[in-house]
Parts: C-alpha cells; structure tokens; sequence
C-alpha cells in the first residue's frame, strides 16, 4: 500500500490557535519547516517573552509568522487571525487538574474556544480543513472503560461517556468540545474536519519553559513527591514530536478524515521513574515502587485533589490499550520511541532550574 503524502504547496498562511503552547510550539516549527505563513492567536502578542522561542524559530527557518491577539471566550475574536488561511490547527485547551471550577476552567473554555474558532471557519470562505487536537480523554474516561472495547482496545469508534463535571472533569471538557466540533462541522459541507486525539504527550518544549501538566507531572517525579512510591496506573505515552507531525499530515493529506489515535506506546508511571533512573543515576528521588491501592484510595484525595475515590477504584490496576493503525495507516504516521523524549524533557526541566538536586 502506497503511504499517502501531504501536499504542502499551497501558499495560503495557516491559522494555529493558542500558539504558545507545548504541543503548538513544534506544530508551528514544522509549519514554518515547510515554508509556510503561520498566523499565530496568542492571548496577548505584546508579550515578547511569552513568542520569543517562536520568533527564534521563525528567524532561522523558511517560514514566516504572524501573531495575532484572540480569546477563546470572545466571540468573533479569530476572525481576523484566520483571513486568508486555508488550513486551521486548533490546538488551545487547559489542560489542568487542578481547578476551582470545572465549568469556568476547563469545559467553557474548551467548548466555546473551540465553537469560537470553528464560527470563524464558517464566516472564512478560504478555509478547506480544520484539525482540532482533540485526546484519548475524548475516547474513555476510565482505565476501567477500556474493558468495555472490543478486544479490550481502544478505537476511534468508541467515545467517553462516563466522565462528568465532577468526575474526570478535564476528560469531559475534551469530549464536549469535540462532540461541539463534530456537529459544527456535519451543519456545513464547505471544510472538512479531522482530530487528533493523543495519549499522554511527552518530550521536550520548543520554550525554555512550558507550563503542562505533563511537565507537572515529570517536575514530580523528580522532586520527591513520588518518593514513597507511584499508583499503579497504565496510560498511553507518545512524544510530543509524532503528535505535531500527525497535525500536519491531518492538514495536508487530501483525504484525511476522521478521527485518529496518537499513541506509541502504554506504560505505567512507574516506567518513567526507571527510565529516568537509568539517565540520572540515584541523584534524584525518583519513584522506585508501587503505592498500594488501599494507601492510595485512603490518602490520594488529601495529597491531590484530582485523586477522588472514584478515580482511584476505576483507574489503578486497569490495564489500558489503544490501537493506533489508523494513524499510521491513514497519515502514514511513524512513530518515535518515548524512552529519550522523557530523558529530554526531565533534561530541560534540570536547566530551566524547576528541579533541584
């Protein structure tokens, strides 16, 4: 079978939303890899700090950027952003566990961001595609979920339908958001829709700094909050890199459609701590054994607030799967080890100072 191949020809600018972020940052390098116009949507273009990476990135690559201010809760505030641009990447979401109020912090934004930047494909007539970073927490809730699939495999047939506002409350803005997406784009004919929904992203920023939970997450592994020991919990990983590179493909392939599952492979977090061990050496404390589920379900909802009970019984000791041949089929997406994108991302946590030996 023939690996289908992006068309990058087009000299149309492309829009990507909430530019600044992680996973957007090597998005925007790639787009600016192959020459093209970026109109970058930051919340506020005069912070010269907050695009600095990205003018780097711009000053030594073929490609141009243009930044543009836009708010995801401000209606009509993309339509200026996305003239002219026939591809858009809308990759802006909070991703946080730690919230006040899910309805203000994660669903609003999530849900109206992503019918604000949509509304402004429709009043655009020179859009013919949008791709939405989307997330596996689009297709399940729980690890428990995962056994209701056939073959105990995830596919993009299935949805999440068991996360709510006060359960798994970041799940259920990505699903709402990409449920609004899918009926935005089924009420029109002119531009076609395609997501990318991602297992845990890993991999070093294009920033010195980005601010992710992911990156929250590896700061604990190293700093001694995981030093008694990790929950058992699989998840899927895949490196930051593959998950931008399966925007463009989502962009520019012609008969790109649907939905598509970005992962490499499934580990426990426990594997991060040995991974980085191996690197590191016994400088750092990192995570060396399993916490009990009991310890877990009796403490977890006092030391974070994201470790409900219910989240524990239904995600420690589940084992989660997830089938991404579509991706590599369809996009003819190849994907990297996770292994050294976790060296390099707790590597530049070591030089941005955020972890102390």
């Amino acid at each position: 079978m023939s690996q289908p191949t992006p068309d990058y020809s087009s000299t149309a600018p492309v829009l990507v939303t909430g530019a600044t972020g992680y996973l957007a940052g090597w998005i925007v390098k790639r787009l600016l890899e192959e020459g093209k116009t970026v109109h970058a949507a930051v919340r506020d273009p005069s912070n010269k700090q907050k695009i600095a990476h990205l003018d780097d990135m711009a000053a030594s690559l073929p490609g141009d950027i243009k930044y543009f201010k836009a708010d995801l809760l401000d209606e009509g505030s993309f339509d200026e952003a996305i003239q002219g641009c026939d591809v858009v990447m809308h990759t802006a979401s909070p991703f946080t566990s730690e919230v006040t109020d899910p309805q203000k912090d994660l669903v609003d934004p999530a849900v109206r961001g992503t019918r604000n930047v949509l509304g402004a494909a429709n009043r655009t007539d020179s859009v013919k595609r949008v791709v939405v970073t989307s997330s596996c927490a689009a297709i399940y809730g729980d690890a428990v979920d995962v056994a209701q699939s056939p073959g105990q495999t995830l596919t993009e047939d299935d949805w999440n339908t068991t996360s709510r506002l006060d359960h798994q409350s970041y799940s259920f803005s990505k699903v709402e958001a990409e449920k609004a997406a899918w009926e935005m784009a089924d009420a029109q004919d002119r531009w076609k829709l395609v997501t990318i929904n991602p297992s845990l992203i890993v991999g070093p920023g294009t920033a010195k700094t980005q601010t992710s939970e992911s990156f929250n997450f590896m700061k604990q592994a190293g700093d001694g909050t995981f030093k008694m020991g990790v929950p058992k919990m699989e998840i899927g990983m895949v490196d930051v890199r593959d998950v931008a590179e399966a925007h463009l493909l989502a962009g520019f392939i012609e008969n790109a459609e649907g939905r598509h599952i970005v992962s490499k492979e499934t580990h426990d977090f426990l594997f991060i701590g040995e991974v980085l061990r191996k690197k590191f050496g016994d400088k750092y404390p990192f995570p060396k054994g399993y916490l009990p589920k009991w310890m877990v379900w009796l403490i977890g909802p006092m030391a974070n607030k994201a470790l409900t009970r219910e989240m524990v019984a239904k995600n420690i000791n589940h084992p989660w799967a997830a089938d991404n041949s579509k991706s590599k089929e369809k996009l003819g997406l190849s994907y990297q080890p996770v292994e050294p994108a976790l060296e390099k991302m707790f590597q530049q946590l070591l030089d941005a100072g955020l972890v102390k030996k």
